[in-house]
């Protein structure tokens, strides 16, 4: 349960102040965000007629990105604006529009309207979202107005895919919603809204009878407008919220609900937080369950405890927050109040009182306390039996009670400090008189309190104050006193006694209290702190075992479901092994969701105690713990300190298969790109030399008699060109599965690199015909070790994609030189050269950089294969843009082999 402290001050709170500061910052933008239950209800229009009145205010606003939608309205509300010019983009053979993010920066003015911010831009744009390219703006100090529908909200997608059985695809995280400064509603009623479909003002006439008979229907709208409304609405209390902390000033303001349930050891309280859930509902609010650990705390039964802890879980199941905080030295009833308007809370729900009136008289009453003070704030004071508070009938593992009888040693403690205080006074009374020595007598309490507590203080509270009475009030050695005003000092001196035992008691019980509270939460702060180092799944079973075994002194072993069964995956120590009764067990606990074994309702004679670990998602596994102590396992304290330790467990276990889940979904797209990828590549760039190929041979069939022989010559040569193509892509299909599989294993030996080259050159004699080529290669370069068809195939593919991307007629350079222990083999051409975006891609399987207006035949695994053959030979090959000009330049390295003689540099 998380903690947290209440100061009496009203300063306000540090996250509070980093907020506002953040949002007073000039140098980041303010966000402002126009938000629709559905499209056609005016966001756009709303924020251009905003942007407008802005620019007559004398603000310097542009447009980004709008879309009118062929709304004439909206489009009229352009008029006068200044529109930054949009990037166009080619994909996929279409032009598309994207807003350009550097003309508007290098424009700085003080507003862009950005419209549709859940937007995805197109390929090779510089960020895949629109909010992203929003983001960016904010950081340069622009201020942005933009737009949303309710459904791209993330955390919203799903809702709404129910409601209206359509899933959007394009969405913003949440964060980006809730860190605006700004949140406006563009609100409009569904007939109203039906109405603009009709007449057209949304969507074209097809578009709009399809729509309205999904979309937008009357349901979906009301719905989707009440989503709206809420979310909104909860945007804007926790604004409110944050500048109340910010400014420290005193809540509750009526602006929202909030619901505070106060938690206590009574066993109707379960009752108190169902009550709280219905309440929330019904005010569509939150609600918060309080738990207050004052010195009282320490003196509850391990049953009232157990039930405290219960019931703060159940108002997290049931939707609410749980909170326990220390209290300080005000009464429960300040820290009550003081929490309620920290949080803003409007209600508070208290249960009735079981307690009689002298108690109430003695010790004070919460209820009539909170009745009485709690100001604006609404108090629900509830009733009810205990049958409708409860959660268990009673705990399914046993644990060790408590000792019923208390150690003599605090007691014996106290009458020897009273012992000591007695002999200090009977030596110092000659000195400074009676009037010192109840002082003595009160230092030795007050050392009792502090060390021993509250009973042990009482003791000697009593002993003090009988010895005061036999040795020293007149007349000595006896229990009378013959002096009325003796009497009066001596009530005054148990009072006082008393009183200081109480306090210093108390202050004893809250220290012990908060160093207990502060070991458990160390304890399980480091825990998950290794938990959160970790991150296989071997790794995290390891370090939950160890760190259970070490903080419970037991034997821990971890079983995870496989193959329709559990099955040890770990433990501590690691030899530690099971039996099939122990096994049966383990399944049965993991198959009933309950504990089993040692202890339990369930097999309660076996070796090992099995518990469920448990998440969002289910029972994931089964902890068994053993010890060689008999009877219970645990005191209580250590039952929950290991139901902290097991459900911390169980959500890194989940953690672990969520993003094993994720990689598996990756792993899967991946495949699928690859396989999309590979099918285009058959049905184009393979289908394409075959479709010439079939071509020609079919001319030389059937018109054979009517062609001459240099065309007859023509068609041949056109059949071998492609069919040598076709060859390329196929072997480099196989090369890239040869490469996949591990098949490829290079015979490396002693080779000059010029011989190589010379060859790859002669290969590529066709392919280079329509360039020039100039080689410039070191004189009497070493020896390297390579594969030499390897390499050859290497030097051809970077030959080949040179020739492709470089214009005809212009220069293909093709040079090395040695490097220290390396020589380098460079391919430069006169291209267009790499976009800086497909660098890093650029040796990618089935990668094509981006297309120009001529499209380059080719499978995009020519540089995939390259790279794979150049590091299977120990080198590395990198590719960049020539820094002379336009062009490209593919660098290999191979290392030198030790034998090899040093040779001077030549570039």
């Amino acid at each position: 349960m998380a903690e947290q402290n209440l100061d009496n001050d009203q300063r306000p709170w540090p996250e509070a102040l980093l907020e506002a500061a953040r949002r007073e910052d000039r140098r980041i933008g303010k966000l402002k965000i126009f938000v629709g239950a559905a499209p056609g209800v005016g966001k756009t229009y709303e924020m251009l007629q905003q942007g407008r009145a802005r620019k007559n205010d004398g603000c310097d606003v542009v447009v980004g990105v709008v879309e009118t939608h062929g709304r004439k309205e909206t489009a009229a509300l352009l008029e006068g604006l200044e529109v930054i010019p949009r990037r166009q983009t080619d994909y996929r053979g279409q032009h598309l529009d994207e807003m350009d993010i550097d003309a508007v920066i290098a424009r700085l003015p003080q507003i862009v309207l950005v419209d549709e911010l859940a937007h995805t831009n197109a390929a090779g744009s510089r960020h895949p979202k629109r909010y992203l390219d929003v983001q960016e703006l904010l950081s340069h100090g622009i201020d942005v107005y933009s737009t949303v529908n309710i459904q791209h909200i993330e955390s919203l997608n799903d809702v709404v895919a129910q409601i209206t059985h359509v899933r959007v695809r394009e969405t913003i995280p949440d964060v980006v919603f809730d860190q605006a400064d700004a949140i406006e509603l563009v609100d409009l009623t569904p007939d109203d809204l039906i109405d603009r479909l009709k007449n057209g003002k949304v969507y074209v006439p097809k578009q709009a009878e399809r729509a309205l008979q999904h979309f937008f229907s009357p349901a979906n709208l009301t719905a989707l407008r009440e989503i709206a409304l809420r979310r909104t609405a909860e945007r804007v209390d926790e604004q409110l919220l944050t500048e109340m902390r910010s400014r420290a000033i005193q809540g509750p303001w009526p602006a929202g609900e909030r619901v505070l349930v106060c938690v206590s050891e009574d066993p109707r309280a379960a009752g108190l937080v169902r009550y709280a859930k219905r309440l929330a509902d019904r005010l569509h609010a939150s609600f918060i369950a309080l738990s207050v650990e004052g010195r009282r705390s320490l003196q509850l039964t391990e049953e009232e405890r157990d039930r405290i802890a219960d019931t703060l879980r159940l108002a997290q199941t049931l939707g609410g927050d749980a909170n326990t905080i220390p209290g300080g030295d005000r009464r429960i009833t300040d820290d009550i109040i003081k929490y309620a308007q920290s949080t803003n809370a409007a209600h508070i729900i208290v249960g009735k009182s079981t307690r009689s009136r002298w108690f109430e008289i003695l010790h004070g009453s919460i209820v009539h306390d909170l009745v009485r003070r709690s100001g604006s704030i609404s108090v629900h004071v509830i009733g009810g039996d205990e049958t409708s508070g409860e959660i268990v009938s009673k705990k399914s593992v046993k644990t060790t009670p408590k000792p019923k009888f208390a150690d003599p040693l605090p007691f014996a403690a106290s009458l020897a400090a009273v012992a000591g205080a007695l002999a200090v006074g009977k030596l110092i009374l000659p000195l400074v008189g009676i009037e010192t020595v109840d002082l003595v007598f009160l230092t030795a309490i007050v050392a009792v309190a502090v060390r021993f507590g509250l009973w042990p203080s009482l003791l000697a509270s009593v002993a003090a104050s009988l010895s005061y009475n036999f040795f020293f009030m007149e007349p000595l050695y006896t229990f009378s006193i013959s002096d009325p005003t003796n009497i009066a000092a001596f009530a005054f001196f148990v009072i006082m006694a008393v009183f200081v035992s109480n306090v210093a008691g108390r202050v004893h019980t809250q220290a012990i209290a908060a160093a207990t509270r502060a070991r458990t939460t160390e304890s399980l702060y480091a825990f998950s702190r290794k938990l959160a180092g970790v991150g296989t799944l071997d790794d995290v079973l390891w370090a939950a075992a160890y760190q259970t075994a070490l903080m419970l002194k037991v034997r821990v072993v971890f079983l995870l479901p496989e193959e329709g069964s559990i099955v040890v995956k770990a433990g501590y120590p690691p030899e530690d092994t099971l039996d099939e009764a122990d096994i049966g067990a383990a399944k049965w606990a993991w198959q009933n969701d309950r504990p089993a074994g040692r202890a339990s309702d369930t097999l309660p004679g076996a070796k090992w105690l099995f518990l469920p670990m448990r998440t969002g998602r289910g029972t994931i596994g089964v902890v068994g713990i053993d010890s060689d102590r008999s009877g219970p396992l645990f005191t209580p304290d250590q039952r929950r300190l290991l139901d902290a330790l097991i459900d911390q467990s169980a959500l890194a276990i989940e953690r672990v298969h969520l993003v094993e889940d994720m990689d598996r979904v990756k792993r899967s797209v991946e495949t699928d790109r690859l396989r999309s990828a590979l099918l285009t590549s058959i049905s184009h760039d393979l289908k394409t030399p075959l479709a010439a190929i079939l071509g020609s041979a079919g001319t030389l069939r059937d018109l054979s008699g009517k062609l001459s022989e240099i065309e007859k010559a023509d068609l041949l040569a056109t059949i071998i060109d492609e069919s040598e193509r076709l060859n390329r892509f196929i072997a480099n299909l196989l090369d890239m599965t040869r490469l996949e599989s591990g098949a490829v294993v290079p015979n490396l030996a002693p080779h000059d690199v010029s011989e190589i080259i010379g060859s790859a050159l002669w290969r590529a004699n066709k392919i280079l015909l329509h360039h020039q080529i100039d080689v410039q290669l070191a004189p009497e370069p070493p020896m390297v070790g390579i594969d030499a068809v390897l390499f050859e195939q290497v030097l051809f593919n970077l030959l080949d994609n040179a020739a492709k991307y470089a214009p005809p007629d212009t220069t293909i350079r093709i040079q090395s030189w040695r490097d220290g222990d390396e020589v380098c083999v460079q391919v430069v051409d006169e291209g267009d050269g790499i976009p800086q975006a497909d660098l890093e891609h650029i040796f990618d399987k089935f990668y094509r950089a981006k297309k120009t207006d001529q499209v380059r035949a080719g499978t995009g695994l020519g540089l995939a294969i390259s790279r794979g053959f150049v590091e299977a030979m120990n080198g590395t090959i990198v590719a960049a843009n020539r820094p002379d000009r336009s062009g490209a330049a593919f660098t290999i390295r191979l290392p030198i082999p030790l034998q090899s003689q040093p040779l001077d540099t030549a570039a």
